[in-house]
C-alpha cells in the first residue's frame, strides 16, 4: 500500500521542518535511510541504559540530587534531539535517494512503537519517585506510560482503518518538551522539579495535565473524527464495527492483564521493580502494535488474541493467586528478558523476510544479486 501521512502541527510545519530540510543536506547520498532510523533508536537505548545505571529505581533525583551527573542530563538532551532529528529525516532521505520501501516504513514505525515507551521511562528519572514530598508515584508512572502508548496506538489504529497516518500533534511537542526538560535539568539541577512553580503546583504536575489533556481532548477525539469522516466518505477499509475495533482487542486485553497484575500483586511488584515492570510493559505493547502495523501495511486481518496474551495471563494468574510467592520478582525478571528477546527475534525475522522479498538490503542501498 502507498504510504501517506498528514502533518498539520504548526510547530512541525513552520519550525521543525525547515530545520530538518537543512540537516538533510549534510547526509551523504550513499547512506541507507534505515541506518538513520536505527542510529536514532540506538541513541535512545544507550541513553536509557546510561540513566538506568545511575538511577535504577527512580529515586536518585528525589533522595540525592547530585547522584546523576550533570553531563548525563546534557547527553540525554543531545541524544533525544539526535533521535528526533533522525526519525524526522529518514523518510525525506528515502525519497531523496529514491529508496522508499514498505520495509523502511515498517522499520520506522516498528522502532517508534518501542522508542515511545523508552522516552517516557528515561524521563521518569527527571521527575523521580514519590518520596513523600516530591516526585510521582510508580502508579502514576504506569498510568502516564499507558496514556502515551494509548496515543501511539490510536494513530496506528486510525491508519489501519483509514489508510492515512495523521501525525499526532503531541509527537513534536513532546520531543521539544523532553529536550527542554533535560537541558533545564542539566543547567539548574533536578531541584528545579522539586519546587512548586505556580499555586503550589510542580512543573511535573503541569506536564501531566498537558499530557492527559492532549491525549483525551485532542488526539483521541481527532482519531474518532477521522475514522467517522472516512466512514461517511466510504473510504473505510471495512465497514463492519467488529472489523474497525478488531485491532484494539489485543492492546486492551494487554492493558487489562497488566493492570490486574499491578493492582493485585501480593508483593507489590510495581513498587519493588518499577524499571523492570515498565520496560516489560513497553516491549509487550510494541510487539502487539507491530502486528497491527503489519496488518495495516499488508491489508490482512489482525488475529483476535495476540500470542503474547497467553503466557502473560499465566504469569499474572500465578502472581496474583500467590503461587509465585517470594519468587514474583525473579519471575518478572525472567519474563522481561524472554519478552525482550522474543520481540527482538520477531523484528529480525520480519526484517529479513521483507529484505529478501523486496530484494534489498536493510542497511545498504546496494541491490541484492538475484539468486
Amino acid at each position: 500500500s502507498q504510504y501517506s501521512a498528514v502533518d498539520t502541527n504548526p510547530l512541525s510545519v513552520y519550525i521543525m521542518q525547515p530545520i530538518w530540510n537543512k540537516i538533510i543536506k549534510i547526509v551523504p547520498l550513499w547512506i541507507a535511510p534505515n541506518l538513520l532510523t536505527f542510529s536514532g533508536f540506538v541513541m535512545i537505548l544507550v541513553n536509557y541504559f546510561l540513566i538506568s545505571f545511575y538511577d535504577w529505581d527512580y529515586t536518585a533525583s528525589g533522595t540525592s540530587p547530585g547522584l546523576v551527573p550533570t553531563w548525563v542530563w546534557l547527553f540525554s538532551a543531545f541524544t533525544t534531539f539526535c533521535a528526533y532529528a533522525l526519525d524526522s529525516i529518514d523518510g525525506k532521505h528515502a525519497r531523496r535517494t529514491q529508496s522508499s520501501t514498505p520495509l523502511g516504513e515498517l522499520f520506522d514505525h516498528g522502532l517508534d512503537s518501542w522508542a515511545t515507551s523508552i522516552f517516557v521511562l528515561s524521563f521518569f528519572s527527571v521527575c523521580s519517585r514519590d518520596n513523600g514530598k516530591t516526585g510521582v508515584s510508580v502508579y502514576t508512572m504506569y498510568i502516564y506510560l499507558s496514556i502515551v502508548l494509548f496515543n501511539f496506538m490510536c494513530s496506528h489504529w486510525e491508519k489501519y482503518n483509514t489508510g492515512v497516518l495523521f501525525l499526532p500533534w503531541g509527537y513534536d511537542i513532546s520531543q521539544v518538551v523532553l529536550i527542554a526538560a533535560y537541558l533545564l535539568t542539566g543547567a539548574l539541577g533536578v531541584e528545579v522539579w522539586q519546587k512548586p512553580f505556580l499555586f503550589g503546583y510542580y512543573i511535573t504536575d503541569a506536564l501531566v495535565i498537558l499530557l492527559i489533556g492532549f491525549s483525551l481532548f485532542l488526539s483521541f477525539p481527532q482519531t474518532l473524527y477521522n475514522i467517522h469522516r472516512a466512514h461517511l466518505k466510504k473510504t473505510l477499509k471495512n465497514d463492519s464495527l467488529y472489523e474497525v475495533l478488531l485491532p484494539l482487542v489485543s492492546p486492551l486485553l494487554l492493558f487489562i492483564l497488566l493492570t490486574v497484575w499491578v493492582v493485585l500483586s501480593p508483593g507489590n511488584i510495581l513498587a519493588k521493580q518499577p524499571r523492570l515492570f515498565l520496560w516489560m510493559v513497553g516491549v509487550a505493547f510494541s510487539n502487539v502494535i507491530c502486528k497491527v502495523i503489519i496488518c495495516q501495511m499488508s491489508s490482512t486481518r489482525p488475529e483476535l488474541f495476540h500470542w503474547f496474551l497467553f503466557p502473560l495471563a499465566l504469569v499474572v494468574y500465578a502472581a496474583i493467586s500467590g503461587l509465585l510467592g517470594w519468587m514474583e520478582e525473579a519471575v518478572l525478571a525472567v519474563f522481561t528478558v524472554l519478552v525482550t528477546a522474543a520481540h527482538v527475534h520477531y523484528g529480525v525475522c520480519v526484517g529479513r523476510q521483507l529484505s529478501e522479498h523486496l530484494n534489498i538490503y536493510i542497511f545498504s542501498l546496494k541491490k541484492r544479486v538475484q539468486e
